[in-house]
């Protein structure tokens, strides 16, 4: 399991914008971001498990 900030993950994957996945995340409930367990908070602070983002990611893009 690799975790990244919200920021590092954007930096390391550059199609995904800062903006964009701050909009997926913030709408986690609606979206089922939540329900993959790709985010987790540590407090404040963000975290995205890259694995399950990606499974999330794709699932999503089956349904569509």
């Amino acid at each position: 399991m690799q975790l990244f900030t919200v920021k590092q993950f954007a930096e390391r994957w550059p199609y995904l914008t800062y903006g964009g996945l701050r909009y997926k995340i913030f709408n986690q409930y609606d979206n089922g971001l939540f329900a993959s367990g790709a985010i987790i908070k540590d407090g404040k602070k963000v975290l995205i498990d890259e694995d399950k983002f990606f499974a999330w990611l794709k699932l999503r893009s089956k349904n569509d």
